[in-house]
């Protein structure tokens, strides 16, 4: 009798457990960033290396301050595909990372087949939006854009404890601890 109890108690310990993860993960850090709000001012690198604004409409994006790389945004563009590949930087590798389920709009796996298929194009957002990560824009051929920040070469090295490599910035000095 003692081993079923101990053992009920252990199980619905670890459901508790697994419940909590789960919450944390998909819904506990995210919050919404506001059409207005200071992220959700899509920028792209353009030919020249300056990250301008860009026209953006029907903004919906969410954020975590418990990862850089948890941003993500869905829009759209009035500009066109072709104008946007003469003026701003194309985004080797771009590798959309997956949203929580309940953010409808980003669906990972169709943006990385548009990617893959050609019926979308990965722009230069912002190089380091913070150190080692950079924010992608990628543009649909119906004027959809997904935006979200992706490890960059950089930072895939320094974050795994490595020295930066050559023709990466200098690393931020790190914060005091108190």
């Amino acid at each position: 009798m003692i081993g079923k109890l101990f053992v009920g108690v252990i199980v619905i310990s670890a459901l508790l457990a697994g419940a909590a993860i789960y919450y944390q993960q998909m819904y506990a850090y995210y919050y919404e960033v506001k059409a207005n709000a200071p992220a959700a001012e899509i920028r792209m690198t353009t030919m020249d290396g300056v990250a301008e604004p860009v026209l953006i409409e029907g903004f919906e994006g969410i954020d975590a301050d418990s990862s850089p790389i948890r941003f993500r945004a869905c829009f759209r563009t009035p500009q066109s595909m072709a104008m946007m590949t003469e003026t701003y930087r194309v985004y080797d590798g771009a590798t959309p990372l997956v949203a929580p389920g309940w953010f409808g709009c980003f669906d990972a796996n169709a943006i990385g087949e548009a990617l893959e298929q050609g019926r979308a194009v990965a722009y230069l957002g912002e190089e380091n939006i913070e150190y080692g990560i950079d924010r992608v824009i990628a543009v649909m051929d119906d004027g959809r854009a997904f935006a979200w920040n992706q490890i960059n070469k950089c930072g895939a090295v320094v974050f795994n404890g490595e020295p930066a490599p050559e023709g990466c910035p200098a690393q931020p000095a790190a914060a005091p601890k108190e």
